[in-house]
């Protein structure tokens, strides 16, 4: 842990808890969130193709891969209640809606061979809504939709992707790009490289835990960077937009604070998980830690090579600088302690960085296992972000809590209002140019390996009536009063 984020843990510990009572700045753009497979349901109508999770849900045992045995085939059915999500957004009165395109519903089989028309005129009209009803959409290229024609030749493992990438990404920012002015290329990377092609938890399922992950996030690098470039020398004088890869990113601290060992290792985790991407975008080429570790668990592993692919120099230089924003997901941080290396293992992704993680068991716990809510971790990570990338402003573009999906949500009202206030706080006394918060998620959705069982919307969504009649939960009476008056509380000075 670098010495500056003692120096911020000390300044949030000893300050007191309560909640902001200062006004949002008036620039500042309130939001929320969904993406394609989780909401949009009509998974093979008007001519779009097969993703890797219709495939990965359709011809497997779904419930060997999702707790309830449902997928994302109507789910919010928003392919056909577009306009009944732009309605409720209008209401909420929010300024940004965070979504993502189906690559497959543009392009069937992920190639540009083929561009069906139908598929673009549905985001056509519904950017038009939303610009129509002074709503900025901010756009995601890919939300783990991936196609399954792409897949078959080894999707994120295979660099070649990233020219399939490039060629999808201008047919959306030539036909969106007068609709669209924040572009997210890829969402949470550590996420579909960690549990899709190295624990084999998402599509598409590959175990591959020596080096999968490594694969995909060399492959994910190239192919936000080249979309980025296209977007940069084709489309950016005429359109104005800006273009940057999402990053989850959480606090990871250490144990016992006082501890050099548990320090090293929180810095370390940072560096391994976040940092993987953030670096090589902001900085150039992986973290040193991680090169350095990786080699040496390989030779360990007797691998005559490392099992982390290595940039060329034209490589670091294409993809160093692709950033004109940082879109960051946040949702809780860790604990990390120090353990001995570990030795005799078969190589393993988590083995390379050898701590253990664990969240406080003070902390308030979601209906998601992986959820703890600890706010003053959001300060933490937006402080280290700004120095260590000084992007030019951030977007808080998912933060969310999950429940079973009761209407009175009073843990999520907590949990939204404490990461808000985190927020302002970094605005107002730390200097963060936070210019967004798009909350996850505006309604209930598919939430990948746990189905329908766990709800993050503002707004419920009844899964067993055909229409999906949707229902405002008090948490959405709270944002959008937030969003009104732009104070956390009752009253603000």
């Amino acid at each position: 842990m670098q010495p500056y984020l003692v120096v911020v843990l000390c300044i949030i510990s000893s300050s007191k808890a309560d909640i902001n009572n200062k006004y949002f700045p008036e620039s500042f753009q309130f939001g929320a969130a969904g993406a394609a497979y989780q909401i949009e349901g009509g998974w093979n109508e008007d001519g779009k193709g097969e993703s890797i999770w219709d495939h990965f849900l359709h011809y497997n045992n779904p419930t060997s891969k999702v707790i309830d045995g449902t997928n994302g085939d109507v789910a919010c059915d928003s392919y056909h209640n577009w306009q009944e999500d732009v309605d409720n957004l209008k209401k909420l009165g929010v300024k940004l809606y965070r979504l993502s395109i189906s690559w497959t519903r543009i392009l069937p089989d992920g190639t540009p061979y083929q561009v069906n028309q139908e598929g673009i005129d549905y985001y056509v009209n519904l950017f038009k809504a939303l610009k129509q009803n002074g709503i900025e959409p901010v756009v995601t290229l890919y939300h783990w939709d991936l196609p399954q024609h792409l897949s078959d030749f080894g999707g994120f493992l295979n660099p070649q992707l990233a020219d399939y990438f490039a060629a999808y990404a201008r047919i959306c920012f030539e036909n969106f790009g007068p609709y669209v002015k924040y572009w997210m290329t890829i969402n949470e990377p550590t996420s579909t490289c960690g549990m899709g092609y190295s624990m084999g938890l998402y599509a598409p399922g590959y175990t591959l835990i020596d080096g999968g992950m490594y694969q995909c996030a060399y492959v994910t690098l190239l192919a936000h960077a080249k979309a980025w470039h296209v977007y940069n020398d084709e489309f950016r004088a005429q359109q104005g937009g800006k273009v940057a890869l999402g990053l989850v990113c959480s606090a990871q601290m250490p144990l016992d604070p006082n501890n050099p060992k548990d320090q090293e290792a929180a810095e370390r985790s940072h560096l391994m998980g976040c940092a993987s991407f953030g670096n090589p975008v902001f900085v150039g080429n992986w973290p040193q830690v991680m090169i350095d570790r990786i080699a040496a668990k390989s030779k360990e592993a007797n691998y005559p090579f490392t099992r982390l692919p290595v940039f060329t120099q034209e490589e670091i230089d294409l993809i160093k600088g692709t950033s004109d924003f940082l879109p960051l997901n946040y949702y809780s941080s860790s604990l990390v302690e120090y353990i001995d290396e570990l030795v005799g293992f078969p190589p393993n992704a988590w083995f390379d960085i050898s701590v253990v993680t664990s969240a406080n068991k003070s902390w308030p716990q979601a209906a998601s296992p992986w959820l703890t809510s600890y706010p003053e971790g959001l300060r933490i990570i937006l402080n280290r972000l700004n120095k260590d990338y000084n992007p030019s402003e951030f977007i808080i573009t998912e933060n969310g809590w999950s429940d079973t999906g009761e209407l009175d949500d009073q843990g999520r009202i907590t949990y939204i209002q404490a990461h808000m206030s985190a927020i302002l706080d970094s605005i107002l006394e730390d200097g963060v140019n936070v210019t967004g918060y798009t909350v996850w998620s505006l309604m209930d959705s598919f939430e990948w390996t746990a189905g329908y069982t766990e709800k993050f919307g503002l707004i419920k969504v009844d899964f067993d009536d055909p229409q999906r009649t949707r229902t405002w939960k008090s948490s959405a009476k709270y944002y959008q009063n937030v969003i009104a008056t732009r104070c956390l509380l009752n009253q603000c000075e």
